[in-house]
């Protein structure tokens, strides 16, 4: 394997996955949506603007000479959606958009395409036992559901065509550059704000974004990762108080966090719209990664302490402590 494209270069997974290849000495393309993001991807990238991800998608420049692609471009979470189809909007980007790049995959002779799904496809929540790849899918939302039946539609191709599919199913993705509410949660924890999650008692898996870059580029050139569908992460579960813990120490802070119990918890974030987010601070999700530890040896180069670490120090770059 000489020259991969990475889909999404521009976004958080995207530029660790390009940063790392470029370290490997391999030849990187890269797509972006707009002028503006790519300016974000690493030096020593190709670049390839690509406005939309969708079933007319012209991906023939960009797939010129590739062996390889990473497909990490999609639509994410919206927390205010704007149309009232959301399923068919996610089915677009998401599942056609991907058909649409496999298949032009395949026409330029591209060998091996390596999917970013997410652990949603498995469900929300586990209870005392991690979910596994053997595990019956079980999506929730139209996010979740789109990329269920991406997966499907490439193992579907990947028969007819012979293009070797891998499928990787993360956990919460952290580490310098992430988003949303991870980010929320470290600014409550450095501001001191009282946190009612001292009664939480739950298991939830991370994968450091260097670990994902990594286990990523180890699938993509593996000969064993070929058809196969992987559960990862950095393989240490945290719950939610030991996660706020870690965060406050890394940042010299005291830890604020009041016992309440988790029934009221969840009312009180039905009342105010925060069901779903609340049900990830509570609720428990793990994965258990064995799988593909097996099958190509990958093991995470950081161990998730690591990572924080890193995460937090990057973080306070920014926003120093008062």
């Amino acid at each position: 394997m000489k020259c991969i494209l990475v889909t999404g270069a521009s976004g958080f997974v995207g530029r660790a996955v390009c940063e790392k290849a470029l370290g490997l000495g391999l030849r990187v393309k890269g797509s972006h949506r707009s002028v503006n993001s790519g300016s974000l991807i690493p030096l020593g990238v190709e670049k390839f603007q690509v406005s939309t991800v969708d079933r007319s998608t012209d991906w023939s420049k960009a797939l010129v000479g590739v062996d390889a692609v990473v497909h990490l471009a999609a639509r994410l979470h919206v927390t205010k959606e704007t149309t009232t189809d959301t399923l068919a909007v996610y089915r677009e980007i998401n599942t056609a958009g991907t058909e649409r790049l496999a298949t032009m995959a395949i026409q330029a002779g591209v060998r091996r395409l390596l999917y970013a799904s997410t652990i949603k496809v498995n469900g929300e929540q586990t209870g005392a036992v991690p979910f596994t790849e053997v595990d019956s899918p079980r999506p929730q939302d139209p996010y979740a559901m789109s990329k269920w039946e991406s997966e499907q539609m490439l193992n579907a191709l990947s028969i007819k065509s012979g293009l070797d599919i891998v499928i990787l199913r993360p956990p919460l993705v952290y580490g310098r550059g992430v988003g949303a509410n991870f980010m929320r949660l470290v600014h409550l924890v450095q501001k001191g704000f009282p946190l009612p999650l001292g009664s939480v008692s739950n298991r939830r898996s991370l994968i450091y974004v260097r670990n994902l870059a990594d286990v990523i580029l180890t699938c993509v050139g593996h000969p064993r990762a070929k058809g196969q569908t992987f559960l990862v992460s950095d393989g240490t579960d945290v719950s939610t108080p030991e996660l706020i813990r870690c965060l406050a120490n890394l940042m010299n802070v005291p830890t604020n966090m009041i016992k309440c119990p988790i029934r009221l918890l969840c009312v009180l974030g039905k009342l105010v719209g925060r069901s779903a987010e609340l049900g990830r601070l509570v609720g428990s999700l793990a994965v258990d990664s064995t799988k593909v530890r097996i099958e190509t040896g990958w093991v995470p180069a950081y161990t998730t302490h690591q990572g924080l670490e890193d995460t937090v120090r990057w973080y306070l770059s920014a926003n120093p402590v008062d």
